[in-house]
């Protein structure tokens, strides 16, 4: 595995310069700030980020409001109360995606909002409190206790409500593929925690966040 400046200057050469690939990496936001969000803003983009998977994200995009609507906002209370009948009204509902499986994943995800809340004051307190060292093991506890929540569908939602984590993209495996780090797309907690160490390394080497390193990866081969 090489450090990680000699997969900058490969991801630099490949966008046109360092200057050019500084300029599209952003820094996550400040855990002070993740944990003043909403909650309800939590559950919003784990939705959002469900229904996206396997689907058209611009369709989804543009129904959103639609989807705010049928489910009150998102509000935690309302959404961990749904019931049988209300999915099966909701998904006669012609403002959102009309699939069952993921319309229940809302009432699941809000009971383990609801559930984090009760344990560390709000979901937003225990994610922003979550170490950026371990996200391996922040994705095995929202497969283990959310709903639709494993794989990359955790990891970009994750990375839209602005933590500092990293993507699994196509594009990032196969650089973790060519340092070494992994043989194939990573599914076994074994392979996660080659993956997390990787990059514990690097961030360790180069002082950058997750987020950054994960988009450097990317683009060294992208």
């Amino acid at each position: 595995m090489r450090d990680f400046e000699a997969i900058y200057e490969i991801a630099a050469e490949r966008q046109g310069g360092g200057d050019a690939l500084e300029a599209k990496l952003e820094p996550p936001l400040p855990p002070d700030e993740l944990g003043a969000i909403p909650d309800d803003r939590w559950l919003s983009c784990a939705t959002k980020c469900i229904f996206n998977a396997g689907f058209n994200w611009k369709v989804v995009e543009n129904m959103w409001p639609g989807f705010e609507e049928a489910f009150s906002g998102f509000d935690i209370g309302h959404c961990s109360m749904l019931h049988d009948e209300d999915i099966a009204r909701l998904a006669s509902d012609t403002r959102i995606v009309r699939h069952g499986g993921k319309i229940r994943s809302v009432q699941e995800n809000a009971v383990f909002m609801r559930d984090l809340a009760a344990e560390y004051g709000s979901a937003a307190k225990f994610f922003a409190s979550w170490p950026a060292s371990d996200e391996a093991g922040l994705l095995d506890v929202m497969k283990k206790r959310g709903s639709r929540l494993g794989g990359n569908t955790g990891q970009y939602f994750l990375r839209f409500m602005g933590m500092d984590s990293y993507i699994l993209s196509s594009d990032v495996v196969a650089r973790l593929i060519a340092e070494d780090v992994i043989e194939k797309q990573p599914t076994s907690k074994a392979a996660m925690t080659k993956v997390q160490a990787a990059f514990n390394a690097w961030a360790d080497q180069s002082g950058r966040s997750m987020k950054e390193i994960s988009r450097v990866l990317a683009m060294s081969i992208g």
